[in-house]
């Protein structure tokens, strides 16, 4: 009986497997499933192009990403002659009277840059002087060696089509404008959304004259320049507040200017829609396309039935500039000469200004007459709160043609 449980025991030990050597890896035993949840983790361009260099193995990997986020770094304008100064210039004069405000915040805020966003997604192109205009994403640890493509201080840009062109498989992409295109006031609020299919869909634009934040005297980092027709010392309008717009806001440029502002931020939304048409051409696996800006000024959104409507049937051109044709907009307006958040922040002049096309069905508009969701949920916090309290007060209805 001994010898046998000997036998027994013996044959129930278990050795380990002898170490091969110092240089196994043990990363490679990890499953290209798992590796592939890392890097769509890690999402950013530029990072995941230096993962391709480490391994042959990542290199096959990276392209199967189908979370990828391209944050462009600058504008190469043909008439500037550094990267930034094409979103400096539009904020460059804040003194502004009434009318000159109007034209300054249409023309140095949004045709400049506009210009300067041109080659977006484009090749970079030449200018006869030799200049670039493009937006590109610097790729400091490129091997490239094309001289058209690297800049003084040797630098490679490439444009956000080039960095994308050898993913296969992209389903979520997002990308970042370094600035908004509107150049206004400091302490003026402007935020915009916009949904596009192969026009727009719906676009929610939210501005306040100006943002008065908590403290020990509540008072503005930014004062009131009184350009809502309302003067900063003028709390009558506040006090009387009924839900109404003031007379003041039709006769003192109010009115005036969030048209500007709403005009603005549509044009911005079309030339961005315009420009992305290379990339949902070429990456038909996409469900959700977001281009956005650093500075959190507007965001354009497509999911993955507006793409598919977009290759499906061509978007209308515009044929003063390169952006999509706004189509004619029923919109509805809602306004607060004082609008105070949870939070303690104050809006003054608060607008808030939602945007459909007039030729959607009658039961459409009976939806979307009952389901006001797609308003208060368009912009983060403290925003969207702005949103829903906004919507409750009176509405004003108003009408814009094709532009």
């Amino acid at each position: 009986m001994s010898s046998v449980r000997s036998d027994l025991t013996f044959s129930s030990t278990v050795y380990p497997e002898p170490y091969s050597s110092v240089d196994d890896d043990h990363f490679d035993r990890l499953p290209d499933s798992l590796l592939l949840l890392v890097f769509n983790k890690i999402g950013d361009v530029k990072a995941l192009g230096r993962c391709c260099v480490v391994s042959r193995r990542f290199h096959s990997l990276v392209p199967q990403v189908d979370n990828v986020v391209v944050r462009v770094d600058c504008v190469i304008s043909d008439d500037d002659s550094s990267p930034s100064s094409a979103s400096s210039s539009s904020s460059s004069d804040k003194s502004r009277a009434p009318f000159s405000a109007l034209f300054r915040l249409v023309l140095g805020g949004i045709v400049k840059p506009l210009q300067a966003l041109g080659q977006l997604l484009g090749p970079n192109r030449r200018s006869p002087n030799g200049s670039h205009s493009a937006l590109s994403v610097d790729d400091p640890d490129s091997s490239a060696t094309d001289s058209n493509s690297l800049d003084q201080s040797g630098v490679t840009h490439h444009s956000p089509t080039q960095v994308l062109k050898n993913f296969n498989e992209i389903r979520f992409l997002r990308i970042e404008l370094p600035s908004g295109e509107l150049g206004i006031d400091d302490g003026v609020l402007l935020k915009w959304r916009a949904d596009f299919g192969s026009t727009l869909d719906n676009c929610v634009i939210l501005g306040a004259s100006s943002v008065i934040h908590p403290g020990p005297t509540k008072a503005s980092l930014f004062p009131d320049t009184g350009s809502d027709g309302l003067c900063a010392t003028n709390n009558a309008a506040v006090t009387e507040d009924n839900g109404s717009i003031p007379d003041s806001f039709y006769t003192n440029g109010g009115l005036k200017l969030r048209v500007v502002w709403t005009i603005s931020s549509l044009i911005a939304a079309s030339a961005r829609h315009y420009l992305l048409q290379p990339i949902i051409y070429e990456h038909k696996t996409l469900d959700s396309l977001v281009l956005t800006d650093a500075d959190g000024q507007g965001v354009l959104h497509m999911n993955r039935d507006q793409l598919e409507e977009l290759r499906v049937k061509p978007l209308s051109a515009s044929s003063a500039s390169k952006r999509t044709l706004v189509p004619a907009l029923n919109m509805r307006l809602w306004y607060a000469p004082q609008l105070e958040l949870p939070d303690g922040v104050v809006l003054k002049g608060a607008t808030l200004v939602a945007i459909r096309p007039s030729e959607q069905s009658l039961t459409a508009k009976k939806e979307v007459s009952s389901d006001l969701s797609w308003i208060s949920t368009a912009f983060e916090e403290p925003y969207g709160t702005a949103a829903k309290m906004l919507v409750k007060r009176r509405t004003y209805c108003l009408e814009m043609n094709s532009f």
